[in-house]
């Protein structure tokens, strides 16, 4: 009997021992999830490129990349850090524990798992990741470029356009701007300053970074300021699009599904299909990803 889950909520297990994984599948399945399986970190990894569940069920300890390694793989990627990763291994010792946390594990159970409790952990950590994302994807869908970052600079999360821009004109990865930085430090010495004094990219319509307040312990929020037409406007001007079709490819760089995309816009599924193959066409691109890798190096002025 299916009970419980969304209908469409996915789960990834990973772990190496396929009668595990097999027991695992089956419990989710039965309680009323999608579940998708890899055997080795890597393997996870790679679906991960093709596919985006709502959480992951991680074995530390796997031959090749562990569970750790991979946890962290996941968090350093932008499209996949939302996702909340549940540890499942017979490691007790604290040490674990805490490394499953550090590189940002959002849960811990141990092998015999209670599937029972881990299938009520894994609805509870869904329904919180859910809400978190849907919270930035309405701040960002409403024009606030945001991320937060710690007193050593690093990123810890941003709003899905801001990681968008800052990914197009800083590069995939890179470390907040130096005029971010001096003023992080200023902040955490009790600065009174709250904008960076030039624009970050003025050529690609960035204008300066605007530093908010703490929300938490070492994490400071940032705004991202532009400048010139948006985004949008810029897309539909340059790909001739219409005002429908900037609507489904705005939602196609925010990574949601056709179904999902549906949902959002009031139209049918079939619809959205016959609206990406128009905008794949205008675009001259075959798939979802090159037409968000176009989308948004055209938004940052390079395309």
């Amino acid at each position: 009997m299916r009970d419980g889950a969304p209908a469409g909520d996915m789960v990834l297990v990973v772990d190496d021992n396929r009668d595990e994984l097999n027991m695992l599948v089956d419990a989710l399945e039965r309680g009323g999830f999608t579940a998708l399986a890899a055997t080795r970190g890597e393997a996870a990894l790679t679906l991960l490129e093709r596919v985006m569940p709502s959480l992951v069920v991680m074995d530390a300890v796997m031959p090749g990349m562990d569970g750790f390694t991979t946890c962290q793989q996941i968090k350093r990627d932008t499209r996949t850090a939302h996702l909340p990763v549940i540890f499942m291994t017979g490691l007790t010792e604290t040490t674990h524990v805490l490394r499953g946390l550090e590189v940002g594990g959002t849960d811990y159970v141990t092998k015999p798992v209670n599937l029972v409790e881990l299938l009520a952990r894994i609805r509870v950590h869904i329904a919180t990741a859910r809400a978190a994302h849907g919270a930035r994807l309405a701040l960002d869908a409403s024009g606030r470029h945001l991320f937060a970052i710690n007193p050593a600079g690093h990123i810890l999360w941003s709003t899905p356009q801001a990681a968008s821009l800052l990914s197009a004109v800083f590069g995939e990865g890179a470390a907040p701007p130096a005029p971010v930085q001096a003023l992080l430090l200023r902040a955490v010495a009790g600065g009174s300053d709250t904008e960076t004094a030039d624009a970050l990219a003025p050529a690609a319509g960035v204008g300066p970074a605007r530093y908010l307040l703490p929300t938490g312990p070492g994490e400071y929020l940032f705004q991202l300021t532009t400048a010139g037409p948006s985004g949008e406007d810029i897309l539909r001007s340059q790909l001739d699009l219409t005002l429908r079709e900037v609507e489904v490819l705005r939602w196609l760089i925010h990574g949601k599904t056709n179904r999902e995309i549906s949902e959002i816009l009031g139209i049918s599924p079939r619809t959205v299909n016959k609206h990406l193959e128009r905008i794949f066409s205008k675009m001259g691109v075959e798939n979802r990803a090159s037409a968000t890798s176009l989308a948004m190096r055209i938004m940052a002025g390079k395309g």
